[in-house]
């Protein structure tokens, strides 16, 4: 509020003023401003704990994106909370493709925060006996989804805390009871959102399970002599790349020199489907285009490619399971 003050000058005349003028009435008195500060204070801290008990939810699938199943477990995990971060792993993965959706998850997960609560479906067997359950391992990640494999390798890398079996009398959609076909939707959506935005806890699942889940077997990675054997879980879709589960630690062992030569043998169950020799170098430009090679990998794995080429379709390689490797220096 503004207002005017006319003083008179010495000698005759007046001088105007114009100034602000505060209503004291509508100023805070001291204890009323300290109770709008604490009342602002709890608010803004009110606020920051009900995010801070919200974690990410990433969601995997084999169910790809032309038609509306993953936009309604988005829907779903919205309706839980919208203030949840949710993200997609893949739902590209290869239909009922068990293996590639567990290495994926090991792919991924240890570069996503503790908390951070996975929704992985590709579940052939939806519907049937095999259980719905929840994985937290000792890194404190949560895997939701059928047990039939897909945890193998996270419960191998990051440990397997502990395991429940999913109640879904208390967790699971509304009005979804009679529906058999759509358990990504209905219950590991909702009971992934549930965990992520805290509304349920460890126990608020279901029923403790003993310390076990379903693992699918596969070459595990070791030194056999001189040489090193191994799996083949993926491939470097875009380029054809091999990719192997040979670490560096293992390989450093065989005390490898840049450029050196290394006899490879990939086969699929008792088939031999590749034998050759490729050279050790850092990256794809080391040699001459076309021609084959060994690096390591992002994930820092022993991996075969072709200079700007597709290794795996040139030679009629796979991956999974049944997919093994033997890798050894190829002397002088």
């Amino acid at each position: 509020m503004t207002h005017t003050t006319a003083t008179r000058i010495p000698g005759g005349g007046t001088r105007t003023t114009v100034g602000k003028r505060f209503d004291v009435a509508r100023v805070p008195s001291p204890g009323g401003l300290r109770r709008i500060l604490w009342a602002a204070l709890l608010i803004a801290l009110g606020l920051s704990a009900a995010h801070a008990a919200d974690h990410a939810l990433v969601l995997q699938t084999d169910f790809g994106t032309k038609d509306g199943a993953v936009a309604a477990m988005h829907g779903v995990a919205f309706g839980v909370s919208a203030r949840l971060t949710v993200r997609d792993l893949s739902h590209e993965n290869t239909p009922y493709n068990i293996w590639e959706a567990a290495y994926r998850l090991r792919q991924t997960a240890p570069f996503w925060p503790v908390g951070t609560v996975f929704v992985s479906v590709v579940d052939p067997g939806v519907g049937t006996e095999r259980k719905s359950i929840v994985l937290r391992t000792k890194s404190g990640h949560y895997f939701v989804g059928p047990d039939n494999g897909t945890f193998t390798l996270v419960a191998e890398d990051l440990g397997l805390a502990e395991v429940r079996e999913i109640d879904e009398k208390a967790n699971r959609r509304a009005g979804s009871e009679k529906s058999y076909t759509f358990h990504g939707r209905d219950v590991y959506a909702f009971v992934g959102a549930r965990l992520a935005a805290g509304v349920i806890k460890d126990a608020g699942v279901g029923p403790l399970l003993p310390p076990k889940i379903v693992m699918l077997s596969y070459e595990k990675p070791r030194r056999d002599g001189n040489a090193l054997v191994g799996n083949i879980p993926a491939l470097d879709y875009q380029y054809g790349n091999v990719w192997t589960n040979l670490d560096d630690t293992l390989f450093r062992g065989l005390q490898p020199k840049v450029g050196e030569k290394f006899r490879v043998v990939i086969t699929h169950g008792a088939e031999v489907v590749y034998r050759g020799e490729v050279p050790y170098v850092n990256t794809f430009g080391d040699v001459p285009e076309g021609a084959p090679l060994l690096y390591l990998n992002s994930l820092m794995n022993v991996s075969f490619a072709l200079n700007m080429g597709d290794f795996a379709k040139k030679h009629g390689v796979s991956y999974g399971a049944e997919w093994s490797v033997r890798l050894e220096k190829a002397g002088p």
